[in-house]
């Protein structure tokens, strides 16, 4: 009896020990898709190849498509699997909203050099914040944070430190502690937990409006992160319902999901710097 009760602890105790030192590799998939295999060129986007350098000397490898006349500028923060290469279609959808927008993979991700982690998907997307606010000279003001997934903390944190226009965060989740412990209920995730991405508690410093876009069919992030995130956004504020799966909600939704986000980002274009 005890020694079947201490083979199972043991059991129990390395599993929790597993996911303590290798938790990187449950949140970041940089080798899903690594190649980078398309460019805003070959669906007729006009682009600027970019080299962006870190605070800490990594050098990211990103994408500016301008628009001609461009009604704002969206930093586009993407999840936690992939690259670049794989969100053409947003990129032809901001475009032809009049919208430039900057698309960068993180540390570890495509062409980028370096490791993946969250002090470092940080001080990815402040890079790219600089380099519109310092080198493209844009204002704050005039800047839209569009996360999606894992991309939604990242903008949220950031938006809570900056002023942009406004934030939106597709399909995102409460943090990874919360993630954790309904994916594995079993385990004390939230004291094993050393990756945080605290959306909910970023939300709280932000000031710009912000939209949450979620679906209740969502495989990967329950719709009740999404609602959740609405519950903690200050106002003004604004939820869309979406519905399919966690990758394929926005194209169930498109005519819905384009008229939202059109008239959502118009609103704060309209608005104008203050």
């Amino acid at each position: 009896m005890w020694h079947v009760l201490g083979i199972l602890a043991a059991a129990y105790g390395g599993l929790a020990l597993l996911l303590f030192i290798f938790q990187s590799r449950l949140v970041f998939y940089p080798e899903i898709g690594r190649e980078v295999s398309a460019t805003p060129g070959q669906i007729g986007l006009p682009y600027e190849d970019l080299q962006l350098k870190t605070s800490d000397g990594i050098s990211l490898h990103g994408w500016y498509i301008p628009a001609a006349q461009p009604r704002g500028t969206v930093l586009f923060l993407h999840g936690n699997a992939g690259n670049i290469s794989h969100r053409l279609d947003s990129l032809r959808m901001f475009h032809r909203l009049g919208y430039s927008t900057l698309i960068f993979d993180y540390r570890g991700y495509g062409n980028s050099g370096g490791t993946p982690s969250e002090q470092g998907t940080y001080r990815d997307a402040e890079a790219a914040w600089r380099y519109l606010t310092e080198q493209l000279h844009i204002p704050s003001c005039r800047i839209v944070l569009f996360g999606e997934s894992l991309g939604g903390t990242v903008a949220a944190w950031l938006a809570g430190r900056q002023k942009p226009a406004a934030l939106v965060i597709a399909s995102g989740f409460t943090s990874v502690p919360d993630l954790g412990q309904q994916l594995y209920p079993y385990l004390p995730v939230r004291w094993l937990a050393r990756i945080r991405y605290d959306t909910r508690a970023y939300l709280r410093s932000v000031a710009a409006p912000v939209l949450v876009a979620h679906s209740p069919q969502d495989d990967i992030i329950p719709f009740e992160h999404g609602r959740a995130l609405f519950a903690a956004a200050n106002p003004p504020k604004q939820f869309l319902e979406l519905a399919g799966g966690h990758n394929d909600g926005f194209i169930f939704m498109r005519e819905a999901w384009v008229k939202t986000l059109e008239d959502f980002l118009g609103g704060q274009m309209d608005a104008g710097c203050k």
